[in-house]
């Protein structure tokens, strides 16, 4: 008997010894990469894509580490002289300690990868967006230039604001824009061998109810597709013809839609908190990898908020430190960030897609419902992929809300905070969430996990990643 036992508590503790040393491997990996051991984080996760069982969920998960990793080497390519020269345009006697400044209060993004010192892509450029001294001069030396000459068409945003909020009360739709999208998708020559399937999903407008309606499709190429429902929150037009081999292969989508503009005049003494256990429950939850409530941003919104108890001033607040902290930068692909939330925490800046989660992060840790919202925005003569949101005031509903547009630079109180209850006529929309299974869904790991607006391609080897294929968007506005 007292053998056997003794057996027994032996196999016990080498089990928990193994579970022990497996959770400290799991977690060994991520710190590699964090630390930029990129080598070491692969051989890592190679030995553990050899145990028989891991589930088919933690075989992607370590998968996707490893092409995350190539997707973080082809955001940082640019080496210290390159970055260098870029800046000694505009400051000439930039120093090593200048740098080493600018890079420590991550004013400009770089990173160690197997002991190499790489910079972001567009990280000299958005020195000069991050950092206020950097920003006047930027400035200053591009005041010298001559002025091109104003197009005569284009939007004068802050007037096409004033008219909405002219022409409504509450929640009502107006000035519409009917516009002709015409999308394509090329593929690069001998990515893909001949006559081998080139499967693609181009983003398709949302049908949605008095804000973007009257979608008419008119025509594709191939011919043969399909479109997602509107239920989809992700919702795209699927596409597949055999590659062309030594030449591009194109997929293109024509289309039309209607887009409204709106205002809600919120009276904050009237707004209410919601019922955290109400139908409305699932836009006040965290939603990990990239809304998780975490000590550094409830400290944040804490520190922001203050004794306030008033769910739209909460929202101002936030929106207001958001709008005024975290400078558009250009960002990275948010498939190689972790949280996307976290990230202008730690770093200061961030593009409209993240600005716009760390807002909604905010408002749901105090009880506000935000959702997603994404497509493209056009300011005649230009246009932009873009990320905004919906935000819920009881007894108001769901409104759209924009951060990156942010606080309007006007006297008028109204005018100035329009973007936290009001939206322009010119945007197109594809999502009503984000990280959604498309229809057909996809074989292979996404190259945007989190938006879509640019398109997806794959073939039965795998995803085809943005260096592989380009996009290109014509507009036309019809009539306003």
């Amino acid at each position: 008997m007292k053998s056997t036992i003794s057996r027994m508590l032996i196999t016990g503790l080498v089990l928990l010894f193994a579970a022990c040393s497996q959770k400290q491997t799991n977690t060994d990996y991520k710190v590699l990469i964090m630390d930029g051991e990129f080598s070491k984080a692969r051989v890592v996760i190679n030995e553990m894509l050899k145990e028989n069982n891991l589930s088919d969920k933690e075989r992607k998960n370590l998968q996707f580490e490893i092409e995350r990793m190539d997707r973080i080497k082809n955001d940082f390519t640019k080496t210290e002289e390159e970055v260098r020269e870029f800046i000694k345009e505009y400051i000439p006697d930039v120093s090593q300690e200048d740098m080493a400044k600018w890079e420590k209060e991550k004013s400009l993004e770089m990173r160690y990868i197997d002991g190499e010192k790489r910079y972001f892509n567009r990280a000299a450029r958005n020195l000069f967006r991050i950092n206020k001294e950097c920003l006047e001069i930027w400035n200053k030396h591009h005041e010298s230039e001559p002025t091109a000459q104003k197009d005569p068409n284009a939007l004068d945003l802050d007037k096409h604001i004033q008219e909405i909020m002219a022409q409504t009360k509450t929640g009502e739709f107006v000035k519409p824009v009917r516009m002709k999208i015409d999308y394509s998708i090329t593929v690069n020559p001998n990515t893909v061998p001949e006559n081998k399937i080139i499967r693609c999903w181009i983003p398709y407008p949302r049908e949605i109810e008095n804000r973007q309606t009257d979608i008419k499709f008119i025509s594709s190429s191939p011919a043969e597709h399909k479109i997602a429902e509107n239920s989809a929150l992700q919702r795209t037009i699927y596409l597949e013809q055999p590659s062309a081999g030594d030449n591009e292969t194109r997929f293109d989508v024509v289309y039309e839609y209607t887009s409204y503009g709106t205002y809600t005049d919120i009276d904050p003494d009237k707004v209410q908190p919601v019922d955290p256990t109400g139908p409305l429950a699932k836009f006040l939850k965290e939603e990990p990898p990239h809304i998780v409530f975490t000590e550094e941003l409830k400290s944040l919104s804490s520190e922001t908020v203050g004794a306030e108890t008033n769910p739209y001033r909460i929202a101002q607040k936030l929106f207001e430190w958001v709008d005024v902290n975290i400078p558009w930068a250009s960002a990275r692909e948010y498939s190689t960030i972790r949280d996307l939330s976290m990230y202008p925490f730690i770093n200061r800046h961030g593009d409209c897609g993240i600005q716009t989660m760390m807002f909604m992060t905010l408002c749901r840790i105090n009880g506000i419902p935000t959702r997603w919202q994404s497509g493209w925005e056009f300011q005649p003569p230009d246009d932009s992929m873009h990320d905004w949101g919906m935000i819920y005031f009881e007894p108001y509903g769901w409104v759209p809300m924009d951060v990156t547009y942010g606080l309007r630079k006007t006297d008028n109180e109204k005018h100035k905070w329009f973007y936290l209850s009001g939206m322009d006529s010119y945007r197109l929309i594809f999502n009503d969430d984000y990280s959604q299974e498309f229809n057909p869904p996809k074989k292979y790991f996404r190259s945007e996990t989190v938006d879509s607006q640019r398109g997806e391609v794959e073939w039965e080897e795998g995803n085809l990643y943005f260096d592989q294929w380009d996009w290109n968007m014509k507009w036309t506005v019809l009539a306003k």
